[in-house]
């Protein structure tokens, strides 16, 4: 949620932040609205509740006539409480619906929509690659890749990674902690299955809704990413970051019901509905909020060099951002099958937005509560095979191991086709 102080000195601010999202500023208003009106209904059961204290001392005192006038009152006094009482906490829960309505304010990001990312850089040389095989042919020819008896099993966008291609997926996620440890990141294996207050604490329970799978028998959901679980962690708890950032890196398997895409990348595993992930995740003081969202970068972009794969780094435009962020950066990798880049990592900055939602705060200098600000960021998945095989690929059909991979295959360095 954002700031209401903020929203209290600076409307047009939020409102200019949701024009460039492409979304309601009426919202805004709404929020504003039930902002005064949940403060005058907190005025109005605070005045008369003081007033019944007030004249139950009074009671004790008085006597004949006067007592009987108090006694009076005190009766109508407890009948107006209750209604302020009731009417308080309906202005407060309006309050809440209306705020969670209402996304990050965007800082930095560039204007426009889903094509109107800005290039920050290129990395690596685009290999040439007579007539390149896609993802699916060079894995289905090693037998690490199988589409057809993961759609037996379980229906379309499910696969089975075997051989080789289950110590690939092991291998790259255990790259991801080796490295993340190595840079003072908490390694972690997560819930998949949260409850609703931490879905929506994170912001996914918006306009991404439709793409969670939810368990109604036990109202639990399944996540989308370790970034839950993760944010949910420190829910209601008062951190000590006088050190510096706390950092997470999350192992854990992923599901997204990819409402919306039929028909989109339905070959191969790019846009699957299972996947396993190493997500970091920081807490900070929102003043170290900036530096950290660079820092998760750099991290993605050393694990990329890591498997040595082509890709470029893009500035996400406000109106592709998620409710919680105010500002994303996108590696994609080069796909030689495709011709061009497709995202494999993302960090955003979603500064004090989920922390005051999931109320994870931390002490200033003078001791004082404040609201954190939380990071989060793609270390490696199940979708970077697809770059890592496509670019090593060789003319005979073999893939060459990027060198940091090696050891977790026995030291192999080229993989050969299945004979």
């Amino acid at each position: 949620m954002i700031d209401l102080r903020l929203l209290r000195e600076d409307p047009d601010l939020i409102r200019a932040s949701q024009r460039l999202r492409g979304e309601s500023t009426e919202l805004v208003d709404g929020l504003l609205s039930a902002d005064e009106e949940r403060r005058a209904a907190t005025q109005r059961f605070e005045a008369v509740r003081a007033e019944q204290k007030s004249i139950g001392k009074e009671v004790a005192k008085a006597s004949g006539d006067e007592r009987a006038a108090l006694l009076a009152r005190t009766k109508e006094l407890a009948l107006e409480v209750k209604a302020a009482e009731a009417a308080a906490s309906e202005a407060e829960q309006t309050l809440r619906k209306a705020h969670l309505a209402v996304s990050n304010v965007v800082e930095g990001a560039p204007p426009g929509g889903e094509d109107d990312f800005v290039v920050l850089r290129e990395v690596g040389d685009i290999p040439r690659i007579e007539a390149p095989k896609d993802h699916l042919e060079i894995g289905e020819a090693l037998r690490a890749i199988d589409t057809e008896r993961g759609a037996k099993v379980s229906g379309s966008r499910f696969y089975f990674l075997t051989g080789v291609g289950a110590l690939l997926q092991l291998g790259m996620l255990q790259l991801a902690i080796q490295q993340a440890v190595e840079h003072g990141f908490t390694p972690s294996i997560t819930p998949t299955l949260v409850r609703p207050e931490s879905m929506e604490g994170t912001g996914f329970l918006g306009a991404h809704a439709s793409e969670i799978y939810r368990l109604e028998a036990d109202d639990l959901y399944l996540v989308g990413t370790s970034e839950v679980a993760l944010a949910a962690y420190h829910s209601n708890e008062i951190l000590d970051l006088s050190s510096g950032p706390s950092r997470f890196a999350g192992w854990s398997t992923c599901y997204r019901r990819e409402a919306g895409s039929h028909g989109k990348d339905v070959r191969g595993i790019l846009r699957v509905h299972q996947f396993d992930k190493v997500e970091m995740f920081s807490f900070c003081k929102p003043e170290d909020a900036a530096e950290e969202h660079l820092r998760l970068l750099a991290m993605e972009e050393e694990m990329l060099a890591k498997v040595e794969i082509p890709y470029r780094v893009i500035d996400v435009a406000a109106g592709d951002l998620g409710s919680s962020a105010v500002r994303k950066f996108d590696c994609e990798a080069w796909v030689p099958s495709q011709s061009r880049y497709r995202e494999v990592t993302s960090t955003s900055n979603c500064t004090t937005f989920q922390a005051r939602r999931l109320n994870i705060r931390y002490r200033d200098e003078n001791g004082k509560p404040q609201t954190a600000a939380t990071l989060n960021g793609t270390l490696a998945t199940t979708r970077w095979l697809i770059p890592i095989l496509e670019n090593h690929q060789q003319p005979d059909g073999s893939v060459r191991v990027p060198k940091a991979l090696q050891p977790f295959l026995g030291g192999r360095e080229v993989l050969e086709p299945a004979k």
